[in-house]
């Protein structure tokens, strides 16, 4: 357990309150938190994915006390699909520091120095791999088996601290990070999206977050062609075979994405490229970049869409600001508490 040895008063500071290592766990108050791969496991023991929770029985490391209640809303099929989804696509490509500086456009990178940061629902740490430069200490949180693909991913990052755990329901204190991003994770929970960004206000002055967009700024088309997809996707999120789903995925992107992106390069040549759906979001990407989304598209049982008005009518009234990009990806925003 040397990786967090030099790590404690951060970690007392995070929790609140005095942190010690015991073994293979993390002894915090009276509860005690396994530590797998460098990895702090926060989850309830029968909330962990099977692989851990085999795991934490091998090396009796099993927590006193840990996680979340017994009420809060949890779905194990979203945790074992992503966990799959950051297995089988566990690579940081270069596309990602194009899609990483879009979705920062509305954050001051530069006044992260020194900053705690923390990624919620960090899946393989895409971007935190981006966002490490710029801070002092960065936390990582994932409650699939993706938190150990990104602690691969960073393992050049010496302030990275990692957690298994619910990003709705964490045992830390009140406002541990000055700054924290949740991208393309909520959207995908068994809770009001929008209710679940107010409770992550608790966590952080300053929010970056990313919701799946209704779009409300789109032809009417491109909603009935969302009906018809959602469809297909409930079927599809089905299937639990990691093979097929890797079939899937890619005939997905090479029978759909791909052709979409080549009609909208022939619209865009007379300005109407943007009337084509995927276009935008996947021109001059790579395959397997494209392959990826269409695997988080297809094989999720959860997905939740809002538009700009409620972003703005329901967030409003919970933070002192609410500032939403106009550019891509649609809508990510920024919320900020006095």
């Amino acid at each position: 357990m040397t990786y967090y040895a030099d790590k404690l008063d951060a970690l007392a500071d995070l929790f609140g309150a005095p942190a010690e290592l015991a073994g293979n766990r993390l002894r915090v108050r009276e509860c005690e938190y396994p530590i797998i791969d460098d990895v702090i496991v926060l989850l309830p023991h029968e909330r962990c994915p099977v692989s851990v929770r085999a795991e934490i029985e091998r090396t009796k490391s099993l927590s006193s006390r840990a996680g979340a209640p017994d009420d809060t809303k949890f779905s194990q099929r979203v945790q074992t699909g992503f966990g799959l989804e950051w297995q089988e696509y566990a690579d940081i490509l270069p596309e990602h520091a194009d899609e990483f500086r879009s979705y920062f456009d509305v954050v001051d990178l530069e006044a992260l120095k020194g900053r705690r940061v923390c990624d919620l629902g960090c899946g393989n740490g895409r971007w935190s791999h981006f966002v490490a430069p710029y801070c002092g200490e960065l936390v990582l949180v994932d409650f699939s088996e993706a938190i150990f693909v990104a602690r691969r991913n960073l393992a050049g990052v010496k302030g990275a601290l990692f957690f298994m755990g619910d990003v709705t329901v964490l045992p830390f204190r009140k406002e541990f990070a000055e700054f924290a991003f949740c991208l393309g994770v909520l959207h995908h929970l068994p809770t009001p999206a929008l209710d679940a960004v107010a409770g992550l206000g608790a966590y952080t002055r300053s929010l970056l977050v990313y919701l799946y967009y209704a779009l409300d700024n789109r032809p009417a088309y491109f909603r009935a062609l969302l009906a018809l997809v959602t469809s297909v996707r409930r079927r599809l999120s089905r299937i639990e075979s990691r093979r097929i789903r890797r079939f899937v995925a890619l005939g997905i992107a090479v029978g759909v994405y791909e052709p979409l992106v080549i009609v909208g390069h022939l619209f865009d040549m007379v300005g109407r490229g943007r009337m084509v759906p995927l276009f935008e979001a996947y021109r001059g990407k790579s395959l397997e970049r494209v392959q990826q989304d269409a695997y988080d598209r297809f094989f999720t049982s959860i997905e939740q869409r809002v538009s700009r008005e409620q972003i703005v009518r329901e967030l409003s009234p919970r933070f002192q600001s609410v500032v939403v990009s106009a550019r891509p990806p649609y809508w990510h925003f920024v919320c900020t508490r006095s």
